[in-house]
């Protein structure tokens, strides 16, 4: 065994080389910028947002309703922020994995697995039909236990989901290393259908070149500033003209939200990601890996994984971080402390790729909320939708929940009516709000050291653990 020095040159060594930018967009031929807005505009529906959740809601918009005039303002560049840096798992999963959705709404489970299942294949059926190449590839999902304390907890899901007439793959030692090979590994749990992985960035520019071919005009370096009621209409601020709407759908995800309400309820936090130079065809044969398979292990703080088109392995997660008074900017990005411990991470998983180099460093926002899954609401009289809160899930729930904003609105809808996505209680409740600075800022740092505890004591969850769960605040896996 190599002592920490060692490692810790090691690491240093595989880092060496790393861009400090995200692979997907990096790789990738960005499409040009759109024009900034001017002057005054009007559309009938006004999305704020250029990520997954704004581009969804304006598509959906126009499939519901093709005389809609839609606009999608966008503050920076379309899928620069979290839908052009995550890990590109689209999962079925509209409440952040199966136990987190029994433990919050059992009476709504079986139908918001089903929502989900039919979100997924929606999305597989819009890729098809407007030709947005985002390499999807339905490889499923392979969750692994590293410490015999998670066993019990895969076992817990697949009798959940055998109940809710799923079938997922039950897998001992041998059985997950014959699919994915790392001593680390005690067992896993692998649903074959319940994720497709993507390209995250392709993914954005292919739904925004879908919004523009049915005629959504999308704006970028339009940061909405202000959101008020104007005579029979609502008025959105921007820096350099104003754009007046009769509904907005608000897509922000973490940035600072533009209704008072919202801000208690979501915050912004930083996670980090590393992709490896393409694996040789030795490595390959050394990890196994021969279904591609997305990978997430079972701790509190969690890793995922999976291989790209051209075998790099994308490894992120373990490491959140939020910023006292929810602070946001390219410098926070950049986090050597993080990049180090998931490139240890990564090698103790994996101690046969000894040698390999990182390519690629980067970090970003996500927003969460204390359910970790997305929440939504109205204002100004159900003339604004809001959705928020995915916690990295948002790849494929932002379709469900830009069909949730848009129901609210009563796009496509006849006065009134209620649908069975609006009678969920998930789409009816709020989250627990956060409390304010400086207690916000305490608490969450509090509840990290909380889970990282837990992860080194067998899963054991102390007094501040136990406490958020009676509150409906619990951070599980």
């Amino acid at each position: 065994m190599r002592g920490r020095a060692g490692v810790h040159a090691d690491v240093r060594r595989a880092l060496a080389d790393a861009e400090p930018v995200p692979f997907w967009t990096a790789g990738a031929a960005r499409p040009g910028p759109e024009p900034a807005p001017t002057g005054r505009r009007t559309c009938d529906l006004a999305v704020v947002g250029g990520g997954y959740g704004g581009l969804w809601t304006a598509l959906r918009a126009k499939e519901r309703d093709p005389s809609l005039d839609v606009v999608v303002l966008e503050a920076g560049r379309i899928g620069a922020a979290a839908s052009g840096r995550n890990g590109g798992f689209c999962s079925a999963s509209l409440t952040h994995g199966l136990l987190n959705g029994v433990g919050r709404w059992p009476d709504d489970m079986e139908t918001l697995e089903r929502l989900g299942w039919e979100n997924l294949r929606a999305i597989a059926v819009t890729l098809g039909r407007y030709g947005i190449d985002a390499e999807w590839e339905p490889t499923g999902e392979l969750t692994v236990a590293t410490e015999e304390w998670q066993v019990p907890l895969l076992e817990e899901e697949a009798e959940h989901a055998f109940e809710l007439g799923w079938e997922p793959i039950l897998l001992g030692r041998d059985g997950v290393r014959a699919e994915v090979d790392s001593p680390t590994y005690l067992a896993g749990l692998w649903d074959r259908h319940a994720v497709a992985l993507v390209h995250p960035a392709k993914l954005a520019w292919g739904l925004a070149d879908a919004c523009r071919s049915l005629g959504v005009r999308i704006f970028e370096d339009a940061r909405v500033t202000g959101l008020r009621p104007d005579g029979g209409r609502l008025r959105l601020d921007l820096r350099h003209g104003t754009v007046g709407a009769h509904r907005a759908a608000l897509a922000t995800g973490a940035f600072p939200p533009l209704l008072r309400r919202m801000r208690g309820l979501v915050v912004p936090v930083y996670e980090y990601a590393l992709v490896t130079e393409p694996l040789s065809r030795a490595q390959r044969d050394a990890v196994g890996w021969r279904r591609r398979q997305g990978v997430g292990d079972s701790g509190n703080r969690y890793h995922y994984y999976r291989l790209t088109a051209d075998d790099r392995i994308v490894w992120g997660g373990y490491d959140a971080v939020y910023h006292f008074g929810g602070r946001i900017g390219a410098r926070l990005e950049r986090r050597p402390a993080a990049f180090a411990a998931l490139a240890r991470n990564f090698f103790a998983t994996f101690p046969q790729l000894d040698g390999v180099r990182f390519a690629h460093a980067w970090g970003g926002v996500v927003d969460t909320c204390t359910r970790f899954c997305a929440f939504f609401g109205t204002a100004h009289d159900a003339r604004v939708a809001y959705a928020a809160g995915y916690t990295g899930l948002g790849v494929g729930a932002t379709r469900f929940g830009a069909d949730v904003m848009l129901d609210l609105l009563g796009v496509g809808l006849r006065p009134g009516e209620e649908t069975e996505r609006t009678r969920l209680a998930m789409v009816r409740d709020k989250p627990v709000p956060f409390p304010p600075e400086p207690l916000r800022y305490g608490a969450i740092g509090l509840t990290r050291r909380a889970m990282a505890r837990a992860d080194r004591e067998g899963g054991r969850r102390g007094p501040w653990l136990r406490a958020l769960d009676r509150i409906g605040a619990g951070f599980g896996t």
